[in-house]
This record gives structure tokens, sequence and C-alpha cells, in this order.
């Protein structure tokens, strides 16, 4: 039982079977040839027939108990069979939908390609070739080579391409056709596989239907414009009505109830990128046998894929050969709009986002499509959007991956230095801290984006103390206008430089920084502003905890002492340096440049004002309150109540202010130090040890999360005790 007969001669034709079948709905595919067949897999939903039918075997296929409708999509030039399918639809009074491929027929007029000479028919084909000189290659399959003869000298002149069909040979050698001549291939044919053809024969013409996009017409054009070759197309034989493949999915989607969702975009607006104005491309062949129509490796599933792919750099010659074969053998092509380049010559249906949900959105809206691909620049292992997508697309697709050149691999090639030893950053689309990097690490590579990205970068580390680098810029690698360039980020500061760029920064006298913390005091800058001690900073920041990528406020910075330790352990974080005086400010900035610690701001103002309009802090170390502890503390709480906070207490006062707090306030894991150390000192030839003043370290974590869900739980307790105090009177 079957509710749709499918007359299958396109690659159309077999990607609409198989939507259904994936559907869910009954469906028989029609079929001229064994081959054709093989190229579909039966399932529980999909049934083939392989065999020529005249009229009335057509009529009994369509009268079948079920059968709602019949889709014709045959071939644009088995005109004769669409005629058979129309009259059996008629006599039996099943529907009948015509489903048409996409023409390319604008390319072929107005003179707008000026190889192409458009040709009624085979016949007329001929008759022009006998007025020319030179050889021709002939696309248009076996069917028609016996009116070709009538070409003077054809056996020399002639190049045909047909499919490796069981007696097609045979039938051409007793046409006359010399054997050296014949070119039996299955295809697609690319514009590069065309080009050679054309060369390797000498042909100077080059004969094609007009089997549009699907067809490959597109390749033909190309290959034969820059081979300079001229291209006789056979118009197609009858001008049709029906709809295209979009069209027809949409029917169908509507009269079986499968579920198509679309996007506001869609809804709203036409869809960015090259909407396909025919079915999903999915490669068949079938009633028809000629070289336009492609071969499909692969079978049928119920799922339908997505294949992440890395393209490289951007050019087409960048992509690996299982890259390019994917993209050849997909339904559509996904990705951002420098992404499809790369493929434009396949001439597939397009949409160019980069977003995940919109990508992901557009898939399924568009579920006839039953095998795309999606295009990220590099590889997908670095800094790629494959990860997300992934996670998106992972269970309702078959999720594929292809790993591509990256650009520190290409661009360290081109540079001819190792990358082994190379720190990886991105600054494209993200925030990053490539001065704390270069200080430390003594080869450092970054994707870099904006239009002055890599001049913005460069003045960075120039301003930092880090101008003498050597700095090699890549833009556009492996693009024609590919450029590379080497200076020191203070020459190439001068320079308008950005776009689609990548930098290796290199610093031989990186890595001097401590692992840990405990930088001398006399290496800050200092003035007569007060600063905390080595001793009492290095346990502070080790009660801080902090990680890679914290974001602390420290609070009354002075010096900016704390602030640079903190901000040189956290490299991938940021700190703000809250401080109420000018002197204390401009000394921090100062600070900040002589430790590359570009991931501090120094915030001007009085806490708690100036911390409120901050980002979210995960850290905060307080040096200093100005009598407001309990209102700053309040504040950070509000902000994360899971934050971890180190007071520095010298005053007594200041001492019974913060302990206040942290008995009326939501923290947990509070821990008090009282810290007392002396340094030595010369006198004479003795060493005598002066103390400093002693210093309580009061750590703790934000608790408001804990604190909740404790008096929730006693609420519950008691809730339950007054319940079973409630029963027992009951009883009694």
């Amino acid at each position: 039982m079957y509710k749709v007969l499918v007359f299958a001669g396109t690659i159309e034709g077999r990607s609409t079977a198989e939507y259904l079948a994936g559907a869910g709905v009954p469906v028989l595919v029609s079929v001229a040839t064994e081959y054709g067949a093989s190229l579909m897999k039966e399932s529980d939903c999909l049934q083939i027939s392989s065999r020529r039918l005249d009229e009335a075997e057509m009529a009994g296929l369509i009268q079948a108990d079920g059968c709602e409708l019949v889709i014709d999509a045959t071939h644009p030039y088995a005109a004769e069979v669409s005629v058979n399918i129309r009259r059996a639809c008629e006599k039996t009074g099943k529907e009948y939908i015509r489903l048409l491929r996409a023409s390319e027929e604008t390319l072929v007029s107005g003179g707008q390609e000026s190889c192409c000479i458009a040709m009624d028919s085979v016949q007329e084909a001929v008759e022009y070739l006998k007025q020319t000189e030179g050889r021709v290659l002939i696309t248009t399959g076996s069917k028609d080579l016996a009116a070709y003869t009538e070409i003077p000298d054809f056996a020399e002149r002639l190049y045909p391409r047909f499919l490796p069909a069981p007696g097609a040979v045979e039938k051409c050698l007793e046409l006359g056709y010399r054997q050296k001549n014949l070119i039996c291939m299955q295809g697609p044919f690319s514009v590069e596989m065309n080009r050679a053809m054309l060369k390797q024969t000498g042909a100077s013409w080059m004969v094609t239907k007009e089997s549009g996009k699907a067809g490959g017409f597109v390749d033909k054009v190309k290959a034969a414009r820059e081979a300079g070759a001229r291209l006789l197309v056979i118009g197609r034989p009858v001008v049709e009505n029906g709809l295209s493949g979009e069209q027809v999915c949409a029917l169908l989607a509507e009269r079986f109830g499968i579920e198509q969702v679309c996007t506001e975009q869609e809804k709203e607006a036409p869809q960015s990128g090259k909407l396909p104005d025919t079915a999903p491309r999915q490669k068949t062949d079938g009633m028809l046998q000629t070289d336009d129509m492609p071969q499909s490796e692969g079978e049928f599933t119920g799922k339908r894929q997505v294949t992440l792919i890395g393209i490289g750099m951007g050019s087409a010659s960048n992509m690996t050969i299982e890259a390019m074969k994917d993209c050849e053998e997909a339904d559509a092509i996904l990705g951002a709009s420098r992404m499809l380049e790369c493929c434009s010559h396949l001439d597939k249906p397009v949409f160019a986002a980069y977003k995940d949900e919109e990508l992901k959105a557009w898939l399924d809206a568009h579920p006839a499509y039953r095998k795309a691909v999606i295009l990220l620049s590099g590889d997908i292992g670095f800094y790629s959007g494959a990860k997300k997508l992934i996670g998106r697309l992972e269970p309702d697709y078959e999720v594929k991956t292809r790993s591509g050149i990256s650009s520190v691999v290409y661009f360290c090639g081109k540079l001819k230095t190792s990358w082994e030893d190379v720190k990886l950053m991105s600054l494209h689309g993200k925030s990053g801290n490539l001065t704390a990097a270069a200080a430390r690490y003594k080869k450092v590579f970054s994707l870099i984006g904006g239009k002055n990205g890599v001049s913005e970068a460069c003045r960075m580390l120039t301003e930092y103390g880090l101008g003498n680098v050597k700095v090699s810029v890549g833009i556009r690698l492996s693009y024609p206008d590919e450029q590379i360039l080497v200076g020191t980020a203070q020459e190439l500061a001068e320079k308008s430089l950005g776009g689609l760029s990548v930098i290796l920064v290199e610093n031989p006298e990186a890595g001097q920084m401590p692992v840990t913390h405990g930088i001398e005091d006399d290496a800050f800058i200092r003035a007569k502003v007060p600063m905390t001690k080595s001793e009492v900073r290095s346990i502070s920041l080790s009660k801080l905890q902090l990680h890679d990528d914290s974001v602390m406020y420290d609070v009354g910075a002075g010096t900016g002492s704390v602030s640079i330790e903190a901000a040189l352990q956290s490299p991938e974080g940021y700190v703000y340096a809250i401080e109420k005086k000018e002197e204390a400010c401009a000394l921090i900035e100062e600070n900040k440049r002589k430790f590359h610690a570009a991931n501090i701001e120094v915030v001007s103002g009085l806490a708690p004002e100036a911390l409120t309009d901050l980002p979210v802090p995960t850290h905060a170390f307080i040096g200093g309150s100005s009598g407001n502890m309990k209102e700053i503390l309040e504040l950070l709480l509000r902000k994360n109540p899971r934050i971890r906070v180190v007071i520095n207490c010298i005053a007594l006062e200041s001492v019974s202010e913060t302990l206040d707090c942290v008995k009326s306030l939501p923290v947990c894991d509070v821990d008090i130090i009282h810290v007392s150390s002396a340094r030595s000192r010369e006198l004479g030839r003795y060493h005598m040890m002066t103390g400093m003043n002693p210093i309580y370290i009061v750590s703790f974590t934000g608790a408001a999360e804990t604190k909740a869900e404790e008096n929730k739980a006693v609420e519950n307790k008691a809730a339950a005790d007054t319940e079973i105090k409630r029963e027992k009177g009951a009883v009694q």
C-alpha cells in the first residue's frame, strides 16, 4: 500500500520520495532502470519499481488501493513519458502534480554568456556544426548519437560522453564512432573535470542540453568559458506548467500533516542567501539515462545528515578532498557568506548565516534537504562554532565532522616556524589579554578581528612596554591577495591593518614573571601611597583562590600591588581597581604598564557607589573601606551571592566592623587569621628585626543560596513537626 506514486527521473524526484518516506508517508518510486533503483534504499515506507512502463502499466500502478496522488518528476526531455503519466492520471481520476527542474535559460539568453548558443533541437545543432570546424565534446547522452553521424568527419571530430550503460559502446561502434573518442563516465562532472576534458580532447565546441542546475549545466558553462570553447545549448523541447521542488514539498507537508518549522525571519522577509527553486538536491538517476544526472554515494536513512566542515582559510584550493566531496554530494550548503564563496562553483542551494540558532532553524524549516553541510572557517576544533552547533543539532540530526587546515598551522608553515610551542588565543569576536600572553610566552598566535584589529593590538603592546617584540601579520590567508607583513609592534601600530587577519608575536625575553604571587615591594612604583606588603599580599591572594578567568574587585587599591598580582594570576580574567585618590589612580596606571597588566581597569571613586555599574565579580579584595564596609559587602553579595571575599584590617575598629558584618550577612567558610611579620635591617655588623603593623585577614564565601536553603529546611521541619502533633492530637 502506498499513498503517493513518484515517477523519479531526476534528482528532485528521488529527494521528494525520500522526504515523504522520512516523514512516514508510504511512497512507491518508479524508475526506468536497475541502476536508478540501486541509488535508493527500500524501507517500510519506500518501495521501488525499476522497469520501463507504457501508459497501461502506469495506469495499473496509479489505480492501486490507497494511492492518492501522482508526482511526475521525470526528466525535462522525457516529454513522451510525461504525456503517458498525465493521460494515465486522467483515465484513473487521480491527482497529477508536475515537479519541474530549475531552468538555466537566463544563462543562454540575452547575450549574458557569449560562449553559449541556443539551439531548439539536436537536429538544429547538427546542422549548425556542419558549418563549423574543430572537435566537439557531446554531453547529451547516447540516445541521440545517430543524428550526429550526419556531420562530415564525425568519427574524427566528435567525442561523445555518456553513461557506461550496457550496450552503449557497441551501439556507438556500430554507428561508426571511433573507440578512442568514446568517453564512458558517470557524473557528477565539476567545472575542473569538464575543463580538463575540453583541454584533453582539444574540443572547440561542447554540446549540452539545458539540464538545469541539478544536471550540472552551470558547471559546463563555466568550464567552456574557461577553456575558450563555445557551448551549443539545446533548449527544452516543451514549455511546461508545474511546481518547483520547494512548492511540492510545501504542498505535501500540508496534505499529509508533515511539520515544517519556519523562523520569524522566513515569515517576515525573504530568506537570506540564495533560495533554491528546485526540490532537494539528492543525486539520482531514472527513466531517462543521461550524464546530466549525477550519482550519489551513501544510502538514505530516517535521520537527516549534517556535516560540519572546516574549510581552511577560505580558498577552495585550501579545502581537503574529503571536504569538497561532501560539498559536491550535499543537497544544500550553509555558512557565512565568505565560507560559501569556496563552493560557489557547485551551484548548490545555500543559506548565508553563521549563528547556530539561525542555521538550525533553517534546517528545521527545509526537511526536504536530506543531506546538508555547514561550512566553518579554519579547523572545526580551533576557535570554531562547531562545538555549539554539535550540541544544538544532536540528536535531531546525524552530525558528522570534517577537520580542516587551521590558521595557525597554515601561517606558521608560511613563516617556516614550528607551532608546538605557541600560545594560542583569539581576539576575533572576543576579548583576550594579548599583552599578558606576550610577556609570559615566547610565541603567541592570535586570530584578529575588526577593521583595524592588528593596529590596535600592536598599539596595546607598545603602550604596555612591548613595542620591540616581533609581530608577523597574515592578511587574507590563502586568497590571491594574501599578504604577510613582519615588523615590531611599534612599527605596525602606525599602519592601518585589520580585517581577516592573524598575528604571531615573538618575544625572546618572555617568561621572566614569577609563576606564583610574590613580587617584591620594591618592584612597584610607590611614591607615598600606602601598599599592601609582600608577606600580607601573598597570604591574601592565597585566600582569594583566584581562577584563570576571575573577575575581581580591588577596593581601596592604593598602588595597585594586589590588582597587579591578581591580574597576572588571572590572565584570562579582569581586575577592577577602585581607588578614591587621584595620585593613587595614576600610580596604578603606571604599574599596569610596567607589569604588562592590560586586564586591569582603574575606577576612580568611592565604594560602594563606584561598584554599582561594574560587571558581576567572582572575587573581591577589600584593603580599605572608608567606613563603608557593610554597604560594600551588601552590594557585593547582591551582585554575586557566592562571591569569594578577602578583607585586610589594621585598625581594631575595622576588625570590629568586619566581624559584625560576618555575623549578620549570609556568608560561610569564614576564616580569620592574625599576621605579625618583621623584616631584618642591618645595624652595623648586626641584623635587627623591625616589626610591621599586625594585620587581620578575614576571608569568606557568600552563602545567600545556602542560607535560603537552610531556612527553607527549618521551615519544612517546623511544618512537619506541627503536622505530627496535629495527627497525635487527632488520635488521642
